[in-house]
């Protein structure tokens, strides 16, 4: 395990879902944690992702747009772990500026803030694969053509080129993982802002119905979170991972029946039901979907531990307990 006591970590996002988690496993070890998040309403930040390690993470609440105040959270960081972003690709369709502005625009200042103050800064990026559009074969290696359905795989491609460029040229060691649907404690479930998963939680919490688009046959592979938060680790502190792109995912691949039956039997046998897709989502559906993560495997060691239905336990239970904080 890589020694991270006194280290001075800056997670962008870090009231999130992923950044939070990854604040409380760093701060644990015995990091010097800061945080930095907008607390935007749509985009997943909540301080009670942070309960009870508010004495051990410094938390800075500030827009990652704001060139001026990245300057000085920069600055003698080593390590930069990039999580701030807009996850919705259905709100990337109907805002597409705000999805620019945050999953490119917003990267480019990260990076000149850390060009300008700190080049020698370790930065992980999180991207994800809606960059690859719809898979021409399964499952899906890093070579597979990039070809995104929607505005948010274009902006968020950006945001991963404009980090293996400023490896590139200005030697800013950089590393970028893409996700695939994560899920856990923490994440957003008030909405499907951040996975169709979290309303199906919340749904299954509430004892409500909760709703499959299409035939529920769509294939997909799932982290839970402690296993991505192990992969953002180890690429930070592998040298071998500088300038790298890798995929994160799962051996585990299920259709979106299958996923909803062992959450619901998880539940209580909640109810759920197919229904056809909405005109504006289908458009941007990308069919099946599960990573090749050979990659990463072969070259950093890291493979997912938690099981989905383990996975989905953890994740129902924590919200059985915690229901009223995210809603």
């Amino acid at each position: 395990m890589p020694d991270f006591r006194s280290k001075k970590i800056l997670i962008t996002g870090g009231l999130g879902f992923i950044g939070s988690s990854l604040a409380r496993r760093l701060a644990h070890e015995g990091a010097d944690v800061t945080v930095v998040d907008s607390l935007i309403p749509e985009y997943g930040g909540n301080l009670f992702n942070i309960s009870g390690l508010e004495d051990r993470v410094k938390v800075n609440i500030s827009d990652v747009r704001d060139p001026h105040s990245l300057a000085y959270l920069v600055a003698n960081q080593d390590y930069l772990f990039n999580l701030a972003g807009q996850t919705s690709h259905l709100d990337s369709m109907n805002n597409p500026k705000a999805d620019l502005d945050i999953n490119a625009g917003a990267q480019l200042f990260i990076l000149e803030a850390c060009r300008k103050n700190n080049p020698q800064v370790r930065i992980v990026f999180a991207s994800t694969r809606q960059i690859y559009g719809k898979p021409e074969s399964l499952p899906v290696p890093e070579s597979h053509p990039i070809r995104p359905v929607d505005v948010n795989g274009i902006n968020k491609l950006a945001g991963e080129w404009y980090h293996l460029l400023y490896n590139n040229v200005y030697g800013i060691p950089t590393t970028c993982l893409r996700l695939t649907n994560t899920y856990g404690p923490r994440m957003r479930i008030k909405d499907a802002r951040q996975t169709f998963l979290g309303i199906w939680l919340k749904c299954a919490v509430e004892k409500t119905p909760f709703k499959i688009f299409g035939d529920g046959l769509q294939l997909r592979d799932f982290n839970y979170v402690d296993d991505v938060v192990e992969a953002f680790i180890l690429a930070a502190t592998n040298p071998s991972a500088v300038g790298q792109v890798y995929n994160l995912g799962h051996h585990e691949v299920v259709n979106l029946k299958t996923l909803a039956r062992m959450l619901s039997e998880i539940a209580g046998d909640t109810p759920f039901e197919c229904i056809p897709f909405p005109d504006d989502r289908k458009a941007i559906d990308i069919g099946d979907y599960y990573s090749d993560y050979n990659l990463i495997k072969n070259q950093l060691g890291w493979e997912p531990k938690i099981q989905l239905k383990d996975g989905l336990k953890l994740s129902f239970d924590y919200y059985l307990a915690h229901h009223n904080n995210y809603m």
